[in-house]
């Protein structure tokens, strides 16, 4: 069965791979407030839905998150993905330093609260290793 795009526009991909169950992001320019949340909203409801385990997350475009988005993604969205039964995070780390070390944190975060998480140059060896989980 072929990935669907479930969402696309100008700052961002979401796509899910159904025979893996895996979510997927790309960001192709800096995404933040309202725009960032939706994607990781849509996101959530897909690993819902169809009880999905693994996201990648291609942020290759993106930077550091406002304070404001990292506070809506510890109190709203990770509470969501762990009941959801979020366990594997393949991430493709920004381009930029300051979002390098920013999801730097992130991987620790989450790390540390039981999700598997690789950090990968590029999405093809990101999506590769999610499908071998």
């Amino acid at each position: 069965m072929q990935p669907t795009i479930v969402l696309e526009n100008k700052t961002a991909t979401l796509v899910y791979h159904p025979e893996q169950r895996i979510v997927h992001h790309t960001f192709h320019q800096f995404v933040f407030g309202e725009a960032f949340r939706a994607i990781l909203t849509t996101g959530a409801e897909l690993m819902e839905k169809h009880r999905a385990t693994k996201w990648l997350s291609d942020d290759r475009g993106n930077s550091a998150l406002s304070e404001a988005d990292a506070d809506w993604a510890v109190k709203t969205w990770q509470p969501r993905v762990m009941k959801a039964g979020w366990k594997y995070w393949a991430v493709v780390l920004p381009a930029r330093v300051v979002g390098q070390m920013n999801m730097q944190r992130w991987l620790k975060l989450y790390s540390d609260q039981g999700i598997t998480a690789q950090v990968f140059s590029e999405p093809t060896a990101a999506l590769a290793w999610l499908e071998s989980v």
